[in-house]
């Protein structure tokens, strides 16, 4: 019998948003974590919000009984030195050990136009077997060095960036160590054309962090045919929560169960509050991921 050790937890991006801070900018932190605790989240993401002082993190989120689940970091092993790249993680680091975080969300921002009013078929790529190689054994003594501080890269593919794509994580990682976790995001990857199943199944014993983001294929399809950018995109409601698309929880909750994943699965939908009220999706959210977390396996099938 396999061990389903799980926490659910959320990313304030439900109530603001990092990319674009005019979503829900006006917003206070204290509000999300208010309303994320009561609807049954044990722990919470960073974002912008939340200090980055280790002790006043670790205060803050006593007063509210959550947990630090984990941290985006912006990485640039793609254009610096893994020495350059330690050295300006340290801080993050220390914020995510000291507060006990085992995983550090790896963003790789290097040319990403993710945050950039370019179409997203202008993506950064890797043209070259040197390229990849060089970019992955970089990635490698990284990782090596943060899980040597207690805390695992969990390497995100996301829309816009230099891994986007189902052929770019299995490259990826067929060509790094298990010191590289995977970030497994089933909205990114039902967007970058993956098949989310397909991804697990391939790479499952490598998933050490889940992102749990819907999507809805209508908005998706005019992002390609329109040549939108990843924030318009984001703003005329690419993604939402789970239950509230396409993207098929049951089967994905399944896989997990059947595998014995350990961690924590986190509801990450960036949309815009006004649209898309922050308590009612992030409660739908949670209880969808709830009620397949806690189905006997036969019936998350």
């Amino acid at each position: 019998m396999t061990t389903f050790d799980v926490r659910i937890g959320i990313n304030p991006l439900s109530w603001m948003n990092d990319d674009l801070p005019s979503l829900g900018g006006e917003t206070p932190l204290e509000l999300a974590l208010t309303e994320g605790r009561r609807i049954g989240y044990e722990g919470f993401e960073l974002g912008n919000k939340f200090p980055r002082e280790p002790q006043a993190l670790k205060t803050l989120l006593a007063q509210y009984d959550l947990a630090l689940v984990s941290g985006w970091y912006s990485g640039r092993l793609a254009t610096r030195s893994v020495e350059d790249e330690i050295a300006a993680v340290v801080p993050h680091l220390d914020l995510l050990a000291k507060n006990g975080a085992t995983v550090m969300v790896y963003g790789e921002v290097a040319d990403s136009i993710q945050g950039s009013p370019q179409p997203l078929y202008q993506r950064p790529r890797f043209f070259s077997d040197a390229r990849w190689n060089e970019y992955a054994g970089r990635l490698n003594k990284f990782a090596e060095y943060t899980r040597s501080r207690g805390v695992r890269v969990a390497y995100h593919h996301h829309m816009g960036a230099y891994v986007e794509t189902q052929a770019d994580v299995d490259r990826l990682m067929s060509l790094t160590n298990d010191d590289v976790g995977l970030l497994f995001d089933a909205g990114h990857i039902t967007f970058a054309g993956g098949d989310p199943l397909t991804l697990l199944d391939k790479h499952i014993a490598r998933v050490c962090h889940v992102h749990c983001k819907d999507v809805r294929p209508e908005i998706i399809r005019l992002a390609r045919n329109r040549n939108w950018s990843f924030l318009d995109a984001v703003i005329n409601g690419a993604f939402t929560v789970p239950g509230d698309g396409t993207v098929d929880f049951p089967s994905i909750i399944a896989r997990l169960k059947r595998h014995g994943y350990r961690g924590w699965l986190v509801v990450e939908a960036e949309q815009d509050p006004v649209i898309a009220p922050s308590y009612a999706y992030a409660d739908k959210g949670y209880r969808t991921l709830r009620s397949l977390v806690d189905a006997p396996l036969k019936e998350a099938a």
